[in-house]
């Protein structure tokens, strides 16, 4: 049986691992290596030197592309270091799409760093495909979506993006860190590009930071190759391994952490201590049928605004959390509780973030893979305050 041919489960176990030949390891082994032995000048065997090439990250970059359904996949040192790769397709003049949603790091990226440099952005609400139509002129040259987006859990129709773009020469990228490929694969429906900030579900274990793209069209992968190689921003051979492992459980955790996520956004909706919760599987948020027709499940990250809505409000709150940990990221075995407006999108000023609809009050929960009855208990207890 090919491993391409593989139902997902296995996929995550199998796929792009090449058995160990020396010792018939089952795991692939660590290449710590800068650079490898040529057997003559330009004859080698498949690698030269470690930031164009390693036997780890060629593994993991394998697993990546079989379990996003692409064709080339590349690692990167960061999430944000994979947005740059794609940002530097970009030329000055250029415009892109954006939904007005998003991670503070990516808007950041765009607002501080390439729209100084003359690419052009229009932040939208994406939540209604047909408001890119009138945005789309022959500058665009990328639609951005998150879906579920960060921190409002926001979802965008990826198909329906896809089909309104499919006549025009524009660049479908889908970040899908909150989704993981376990619950949604945005290449199947239609995108070109999809990111993922490594670092939280596929690496699973909060132990490294990585990013990571997948496409399926060729020559756009070989335009981010050599992004890739000429930028260096690559990760080591030790967090590839580490992302390999956390890889193999991936559907494992994805369950437990929907599982739990779904308890606790439903007690949090009931809870006299919250004005408003943001889950995509209650049945009352705006992107619920979205959701349901393109993902699995409906994700392990819940968010929510204590009543008051105020940063004092917060604090009181956080302070009495004892397994909660108060950090920032997200997608590990823990259960973190972040505060959007003080962390993930702090550099943002404050009229920026009330655009969006991140207020002080908000806080957003990362649901781990603890029993759900401790995680509720350690709500109950801190929404007391």
């Amino acid at each position: 049986m090919s491993k391409d041919n593989l139902r997902f489960n296995s996929k995550l176990i199998h796929a792009g691992q090449i058995p160990d030949k020396t010792f018939g390891a089952v795991v692939p082994p660590i290449y710590q290596t800068s650079t490898f032995k040529q057997d003559s000048l330009g004859v080698n065997k498949g690698y030269e030197y470690s930031r164009s090439g390693n036997p780890t990250r060629t593994a993991l970059e394998r697993s990546l592309t079989s379990i996003e359904s692409g064709n080339f996949g590349f690692a990167f040192a960061s999430g944000l270091a994979a947005i740059d790769a794609v940002m530097k397709l970009l030329n000055p003049g250029d415009e892109v799409i954006s939904t007005n949603n998003l991670y503070g790091g990516s808007h950041r990226m765009f607002t501080q760093i390439y729209q100084e440099k003359g690419v052009k952005f229009h932040f939208i609400n994406l939540e209604d495909p047909s408001n890119i139509i009138p945005l789309i002129n022959d500058k665009t040259k990328l639609i951005w979506i998150e879906s579920p987006t960060n921190p409002l859990l926001h979802l965008v129709d990826i198909k329906k993006i896809a089909n309104q773009t499919k006549h025009y020469n524009v660049l479908l990228v889908v970040d899908n860190t909150f989704a993981s490929p376990y619950l949604q694969r945005p290449l199947e429906l239609g995108a070109d590009i999809v990111i993922h900030s490594a670092t939280k579900y596929i690496g699973g274990h909060s132990d490294l930071v990585m990013g990571a793209l997948v496409v399926s069209d060729e020559t756009l992968a070989n335009k981010l190759y050599f992004i890739q190689k000429a930028t260096g921003a690559v990760p080591g051979p030790m967090d590839c391994f580490l992302a390999l492992r956390g890889i193999k459980t991936l559907a494992l955790r994805m369950e437990r952490h929907c599982e739990n996520a779904k308890a606790i956004a439903q007690f949090l909706d009931r809870h006299p201590g919250v004005e408003k919760v943001y889950w995509p599987g209650l049945k009352a948020h705006r992107g619920y049928e979205v959701a349901s027709a393109q993902m699995k499940d409906y994700g392990g990250v819940v968010s929510f605004v204590v009543k008051g809505d105020s940063r004092e409000a917060v604090d009181r709150v956080v302070s009495k959390f004892e397994l909660f940990s108060l950090a920032e990221s997200l997608g590990g075995v823990e259960s973190l509780a972040a505060h959007p407006a003080s962390m993930s999108h702090s550099a943002m000023a404050a009229e920026t973030r009330a655009q969006m609809g991140i207020s002080d009050g908000l806080i957003r929960l990362s649901i781990g893979i603890e029993d759900k009855e401790d995680l509720i208990a350690d709500l109950e207890n801190a929404l007391k305050s």
